[in-house]
C-alpha cells in the first residue's frame, strides 16, 4: 500500500487542541499534517444555514451543522437523530448527549468562548476532600500554560484580582480587558449580591473593544451560539488559515479508523477512509489524537491488534472510562419586569465561588449563571400558545421576549470508571462501530443538587422577582467532555503521563479534555488548551532530540 501522506507530526482532529498543537509544532520548524473526519466550511455558509433553520430548531446549536454520512454527529433534537449515532444508556444517559461538531474546526464553531481556569483545589480532590482523584501536578505547574493558551486564543478578562477566577496572582494579565455586562447580567449580579454570592465577569476568547490577532472587536451580535458572524471569537475560520499560512496541511473528509503500531509499540501510521470508502495510510514521526473525549477513545478501541488486544494505549483498561461532563439543570422564568437578556455575548458571567468548600467531601459544588442569550423565540412561542391574536398577541410577544430569563447550574462530577465509552455492535455509514456510552451522574452530584444548588437556585429566582418559574427535573449535557483517557503517573490506572503522552506508546500524544483528571464546575476549554501547550513543548523536545 502506497504512503500518500507523511509529516513530522500527524494531528488527528482540528478542534482547539489540535490547532494549538499544530501551530506550536509549525513554529518550532516541524512539518504538520492534520486530518479531520468532517468537511471544511466557510463562515458565511454556517451563517446562511442558521438563517434557514426552521424556527423550532433555532435553539439547537448543531442544527446549522448538518452531519455528513461519513462523519455523523447529533444535529437536531429529534429522538431518532439522538439515537442514530451516540448509543446512550445508564441512569443518566441523556445527560451525555454531547453536541460536538465533526467539521474542520470542531466545536470551536459554536463554543461560547468561556475560559474559566480550574481552581487549585479542583486539582487536589483526593487530598483535600477524600473523593475523586488528584492531578499528577499542581496548579502552579499549569499556570504558565494557562497564560500561553490565553494569549494564543486571545482571551479578554478583568484586571482586578478580586474579579478573576481563581482570585490568585497571574504570571501575565489577560491580553484584553473585560466585556461589560449587559442589562440582564447586571440585574442578575445585583440579585446574587443580595443572596450573598458574587457573579464574576467571565474571561472569554473574544475581542473586547479592540482587534486582536486579525480578528475584529466583538459587536454583541449575541450569536456566539451557533456561530460568531464576524470572527470576533476564536474559532476554526481564523485558526485554520493561519496554520496553512505557516505551512501546515489540512486534510478534510478523512475519517481515521485505525492506529497502526509496530513491534516496539511505536505508532507507525494512521489509516483513514475518504467519502468514497477508499482507504489511505498516513505515516509520521509522532502522532497526536485530539478528537475529544468520545471520538478519541473510540478510535483507540477500534485499533486493537495482537500486541494491544484491548485497543491502542489501553493496557490499563482505562481507555473510555472516567467520562465526565458537568451535569446541567436549567430553570426558566418570567419576571414581573423586563430582564433584557441578549445584550452582548451569549455568556458573560458566572458564580464560581459556589464550586468551592469543605462540603465537597460530601457532595458536588456547581457554577450558577444567567443565560445571556436573547429569548425572544422562547417568549414568542409562549405567547402564541395562549391563542391571542392581533395587538394582544403582539403585546404579549413583546412582554415575554423581554421578561423571560433562564438560569443554569453546572455541577462538578467525579471521575468514575463505570462511566464508560465502549464500542457498539451497531455500525455507521462506513461500517465503523458507533460509540456506546453508559452514564450515571452519581449520588455525589444528586446530593449536591438537592441539598445545595437547588435551594440556591430558588433563592435567585425569588430575588429576581419571578412571577412564573419552572425548574428542570432531569440532568442534561453541558458539552464539556472530559475524561476517557485519564492522566496519571501510574501506567496501571491511567492512560497518559503528565505531558499527555500515552504510557504504552512513546510517540503517541492524547492531549485535551480526554486527559483531564477532574473538571471542577467551570467550562473546560482553557484547561484543554493549557494541556495542549504543555504537550506541545514535550512533542517539540522529543522530536528535536531525535
Amino acid at each position: 500500500m502506497a504512503n500518500d501522506y507523511s509529516a513530522d507530526v500527524i494531528v488527528v482532529g482540528t478542534g482547539v487542541v489540535g490547532c494549538l498543537v499544530a501551530e506550536q509544532a509549525l513554529d518550532a520548524g516541524l512539518s504538520v499534517l492534520m486530518l479531520e473526519a468532517g468537511p471544511r466550511v466557510e463562515r458565511w455558509q454556517i451563517v446562511e444555514n442558521y438563517r434557514n433553520v426552521p424556527p423550532r430548531f433555532k435553539q439547537n446549536w448543531n442544527a446549522p451543522y448538518p452531519a455528513k454520512p461519513w462523519a455523523p454527529h447529533i444535529e437536531s433534537e429529534l429522538a431518532d437523530a439522538t439515537t442514530d449515532y451516540l448509543q446512550l444508556e445508564g441512569p443518566n444517559g441523556r445527560a451525555y448527549r454531547q453536541g460536538y461538531v465533526r467539521y474542520a474546526g470542531g466545536a470551536t464553531w459554536h463554543w461560547a468562548g468561556i475560559c474559566w481556569r480550574l481552581h487549585p483545589d479542583d486539582m487536589r480532590m483526593k487530598s483535600l476532600y477524600g473523593v475523586g482523584r488528584d492531578w499528577a501536578f499542581d496548579y502552579n505547574t499549569l499556570e504558565p500554560y494557562y497564560t500561553r493558551a490565553e494569549y494564543a486564543l486571545g482571551v479578554c478578562g478583568p484586571s482586578e484580582v478580586e474579579l478573576q477566577w481563581p482570585p490568585l496572582p497571574r504570571s501575565k494579565p489577560f491580553p484584553m480587558g473585560r466585556i461589560p455586562f449587559g442589562q440582564g447580567e447586571q440585574r442578575f449580579t445585583e440579585a446574587a449580591a443580595r443572596v450573598g454570592i458574587t457573579n464574576l465577569p467571565a474571561p472569554q476568547a473574544r475581542n473586547s473593544g479592540v482587534s486582536y490577532d486579525g480578528r475584529p472587536p466583538c459587536c454583541g451580535n449575541n450569536n456566539c451560539f451557533p456561530v460568531c458572524p464576524i470572527s470576533a471569537k476564536y474559532d476554526a475560520a481564523s485558526a485554520l488559515p493561519r496554520i496553512e499560512s505557516k505551512g501546515g496541511r489540512i486534510l478534510a473528509n478523512a475519517v481515521v479508523y485505525r492506529v497502526e503500531t509496530d513491534a516496539k509499540q511505536n505508532i507507525q501510521a494512521v489509516h483513514f477512509f475518504n467519502p468514497n470508502k477508499e482507504t489511505q495510510r498516513v505515516v509520521g514521526r509522532l502522532f497526536v489524537i485530539a478528537c475529544n473525549a468520545i471520538e478519541t477513545p473510540k478510535l483507540l478501541l477500534m485499533s486493537k491488534d495482537e500486541r494491544n488486544p484491548n485497543g491502542v494505549a489501553n493496557h490499563s483498561d482505562q481507555v473510555g472510562r472516567n467520562l465526565m461532563d458537568q451535569p446541567k439543570i436549567s430553570a426558566q422564568m418570567v419576571l414581573a419586569e423586563p430582564m433584557w437578556t441578549g445584550v452582548g455575548p451569549v455568556q458573560g458571567s458566572s458564580i464560581m465561588m459556589t464550586g468551592q468548600g469543605a462540603f465537597r467531601s460530601e457532595h458536588a459544588g456547581a457554577m450558577l449563571r444567567c443565560e445571556n442569550a436573547a429569548l425572544s423565540a422562547v417568549g414568542g412561542l409562549a405567547a402564541l400558545s395562549k391563542g391571542l391574536v392581533g395587538k394582544a398577541l403582539d403585546a404579549e410577544i413583546r412582554r415575554l421576549s423581554a421578561c423571560t430569563a433562564r438560569l443554569t447550574i453546572e455541577h462538578e462530577i467525579l471521575a468514575d470508571p463505570n462511566n464508560r465509552l465502549t464500542l457498539s455492535d451497531k455500525k455507521d455509514w462506513l461500517g465503523l462501530s458507533k460509540p456506546n456510552i453508559y452514564y450515571d451522574v452519581g449520588d455525589y452530584v444528586r446530593r449536591g443538587h438537592q441539598e445545595y444548588t437547588l435551594p440556591l437556585l430558588k433563592k435567585l429566582i425569588a430575588e429576581l422577582g419571578a412571577v412564573e418559574s419552572s425548574i428542570a427535573t432531569t440532568f442534561t449535557n453541558s458539552d464539556h467532555m472530559m475524561g476517557s483517557c485519564i492522566m496519571g503517573t501510574d501506567p496501571t490506572d491511567s492512560v497518559v503521563d503528565v505531558d499527555c503522552r500515552a504510557h504504552d506508546h512513546p510517540n503517541l500524544f492524547l492531549p485535551g479534555g480526554a486527559a483531564m483528571t477532574t473538571g471542577g464546575c467551570g467550562n473546560s476549554t482553557i484547561t484543554m488548551a493549557a494541556l495542549a501547550m504543555k504537550a506541545s513543548d514535550a512533542i517539540v523536545d522529543q522530536l528535536k532530540r531525535g
